[in-house]
């Protein structure tokens, strides 16, 4: 199924070949009661609720052809789930990345292991003061890379991934954020749009920055608009599988709507617990490892 590689792809909606989860359980929601409020959590986490939405996550990716890597181990925090945040994955290794969050600063370490046992190489690290978190980051070409300036991402974490892959020729570009719900919330890029094929962008419109809805608009994207009522349930946040397809939260009925309506083919599932409780879409529960036509 992989071919000839077994990681990168520069791109945000080509075919998922490989993608990595990490399991409520390795990041002990069962015993979550303790720290769900710290974290930021809508409430205290039902472990059986969590479980089985993630399984059928995992069953979607799986039956879409995706290759589906479990994260092991354990001590990590509530957030771990939402894998898709401590590191980034290009053709040219793996960056683990310095998080914005306190309570996350462990787990890029774990990503690294993880690569390394994968046979993954890695192309560098941020580091203090930087700090950028993968939910502030989208690839809007091969070599143009946008990321999200705001609580969780700083502007010396943007500086380092520019000296890491502009060398690489990719163009690392700068999109301001809101100030939202403040520091304590977690508002990612991703959080206010989320591409869906090469021409098509789901967007919270009212909440993204003049200059990066302008840039979309130059580089020819069509929008779809959210609901805005599934704003909190978060309905921006849509993980493209290829060719079309999409991996949507099932609780948003109405931008779900709008999304077929547009021409894709929504597969969703249930993310009340999964997903909405501790922020965190389709998207931010999965990393991919390789995409590819």
């Amino acid at each position: 199924m992989l071919g000839q590689r077994s990681y990168g792809g520069h791109s945000m909606v080509a075919r998922l070949r490989r993608v990595m989860v990490c399991a409520p359980e390795t990041a002990g929601w069962q015993e979550g009661e303790k720290k769900w409020r710290e974290l930021g959590y809508l409430h205290a986490p039902d472990f059986r609720a969590a479980h089985a939405q993630h399984a059928e996550l995992r069953r979607v990716l799986e039956e879409a052809g995706a290759e589906v890597i479990t994260v092991e181990g354990g001590n990590l925090s509530l957030d771990a789930v939402y894998v898709h945040d401590p590191s980034l994955v290009t053709d040219y290794g793996a960056i683990c990345l310095n998080m914005g969050k306190e309570q996350r600063r462990g787990e890029p370490g774990r990503h690294r292991e993880y690569y390394q046992q994968l046979g993954i190489p890695l192309l560098g690290e941020i580091r203090p003061p930087g700090a950028v978190e993968a939910g502030d980051v989208v690839w809007l070409d091969q070599k143009t890379l946008l990321v999200g300036r705001g609580y969780r991402t700083n502007a010396a974490g943007i500086e380092q991934l520019r000296g890491l892959l502009g060398p690489k020729g990719v163009d690392v570009v700068e999109a301001p954020l809101p100030h939202g719900g403040g520091p304590g919330c977690c508002l990612h890029l991703m959080s206010l749009m989320s591409l869906l094929d090469e021409h098509t962008a789901l967007v919270d419109l009212p909440w993204l920055a003049v200059e990066t809805v302008q840039l979309l608009c130059e580089r020819g994207f069509r929008f779809v608009e959210i609901e805005a009522a599934e704003r909190e349930t978060l309905a921006c946040n849509v993980l493209a599988l290829g060719e079309g397809r999409l991996l949507a939260i099932a609780e948003n009925e109405r931008t779900n709507q709008r999304l077929g309506e547009a021409g894709l083919e929504v597969q969703t599932f249930a993310g009340s617990e999964i997903g909405v409780n501790g922020g965190g879409g389709p998207t931010c529960l999965t990393r991919p490892i390789l995409r590819e036509a």
